[in-house]
């Protein structure tokens, strides 16, 4: 109203100048847009009050007799009733106009909401963090004081009013709920112009969600099988190949005829394939604790010399004795061919770690790095780099292929040659480097593998080292 006034005032005072240009009588459209800027602004209604406002002022101020409510001249009745009529026409107009860009806006409004909704619905991860973020969203863009979305019916309070939201089956998926003190008509904006749209994003991302919980557990049970498979092989070819040769030499020990010395060559067949046979047994048990979660360490402090040295006590051929034979020199080489050397930074400091589980964890490498290395020297070094206990052991062997480093730490996995031209695989179980991995994983280090065809093959493990001041207590 404030405006209105304004409006026709200002008109009123501009006609006084005007009226030496032109009639009197003619100048009434000066009024005309303060008419249309309250319509188009304010409405309709505000529009025909300032068309009223502006023939009362035209005519008390410039229709003769000036100051009266009056009109000398029947004339000039013409001239106001024409006024007030386009006046009206015009305000109805700017009045549809007005409409009609509201309703553009809204329309582009609830597209950009909707826009924003899908993109917090469907971009996320986790579609319970993404329905909290899209309630946040549309209370932002609606200028709601309290918006919530929760999956499922939920049935609204004294301060909450529910809508649901349903799918095609119109069954209900998810609840809207906003604030008690909402008016009706903002309510029933939501139901009709918003609602709708979210009902099919939230179906939308539980279909996702659902999809993609189908799809791990398919993944999941793929590689189930595919690990069953590998077992089934595992156990069809190496555990086979042992019990086949204990089998045929206890067949043959019971000879009465055969001479000592291929009694003495069975009987170390037996032993060697027993001894095979329950390497296999031990990799296949460590594995299983693995995956099942069974194997917690059990962290006390150790020295990695020690480690290292049972390590290679333990693999066949390879005494204790042997190394420490060998002298106790950083740089030195022990064990039969082919000899691992030892090269041990002086002074390493010791680790928290489990001492089983890491002995476990290089006997496997270095078994696997004799086993391919040929004659030619295996290398075990020790140093400290940047703050963490780093062991390579090197082996001079064909190298791995550079398509099989990604995967030689899957259980079963066999890699190719890295000079084969052919599906030439290695040799062996393939548990070693997976229990490896499993073991110094879960001691907090960590295992990566380097290699160069032709020029060998380098595991290096990093292993954290801790204040004994701040270190926990060993249970």
């Amino acid at each position: 109203m404030l405006a209105a006034l304004v409006g026709v005032g200002v008109a009123t005072a501009a006609i006084y100048p005007l009226s030496d240009l032109a009639p009197v009588v003619s100048l009434s459209v000066v009024y005309l847009p303060a008419v249309l800027f309250m319509s188009a602004v304010w409405g309709l209604l505000l529009g025909l009050i300032t068309s009223l406002l502006s023939a009362a002022a035209f005519n008390f101020f410039h229709l003769p007799p000036v100051g009266q409510f009056t009109i000398a001249d029947p004339r000039n009745w013409v001239a106001l009733a024409a006024f007030t009529t386009v006046a009206a026409v015009a305000s109805w107009m700017a009045e549809i106009a007005r409409t009609r860009t509201l309703e553009a806006q809204r329309r582009r409004a609830e597209a950009d909401l909707a826009a924003a909704l899908a993109r917090e619905l469907l971009a996320g991860a986790d579609t319970s963090h993404a329905l909290a973020a899209a309630a946040h969203r549309l209370a932002a863009a609606l200028g709601l004081g309290s918006v919530a979305i929760e999956a499922g019916a939920t049935d609204g309070d004294g301060r909450r009013r529910a809508l649901a939201l349903r799918d095609a089956d119109r069954d209900q998926i998810a609840t809207l709920l906003v604030g008690r003190e909402l008016p009706d008509e903002t309510v029933r904006r939501l139901s009709a112009q918003v609602v709708p749209s979210l009902e099919a994003l939230v179906a939308v991302a539980l279909r996702r969600d659902a999809a993609a919980a189908e799809a791990v557990e398919t993944a999941a049970l793929r590689r189930s099988d595919e690990v069953k498979t590998a077992l089934l092989r595992a156990v069809s070819h190496d555990l086979r190949s042992p019990l086949t040769t204990i089998v045929a030499a206890g067949h043959a020990l019971s000879s009465q005829s055969l001479p000592a010395e291929d009694r003495v060559e069975l009987s170390s067949a037996v032993v060697t394939e027993g001894e095979r046979l329950a390497s296999l047994v031990d990799k296949l048990l460590d594995l299983s604790k693995l995956q099942a979660g069974s194997a917690p360490p059990r962290r006390e402090w150790l020295s990695i010399e020690e480690v290292v040295l049972a390590a290679l006590e333990s693999l066949h051929g390879v005494t204790l004795a042997d190394a420490r034979a060998a002298g106790p020199e950083p740089a030195r080489a022990v064990g039969p061919e082919p000899p691992v050397r030892l090269n041990l930074a002086p002074g390493l400091p010791d680790v928290r770690a489990d001492a089983a589980q890491l002995e476990r964890a290089f006997a496997n490498l270095i078994e696997n790095a004799i086993r391919y290395a040929g004659e030619k020297p295996v290398s075990i070094n020790a140093m400290v780099v940047s703050g963490r206990l780093v062991v390579s052991v090197i082996d001079q062997g064909p190298g791995i292929a550079i398509t099989d480093l990604e995967r030689i730490f899957e259980p079963f996995y066999r890699g190719r040659r890295a000079d084969a031209h052919t599906e030439d695989r290695w040799t062996g179980s393939g548990l070693g480097l997976a229990i490896a991995k499993g073991f110094i994983e879960g001691n907090g280090g960590t295992i990566s593998a380097q290699s160069l065809p032709g020029q060998g093959t380098s595991f290096v493990i990093s292993l954290p080292i801790e204040s004994r001041t701040q270190a926990p207590a060993v249970r």
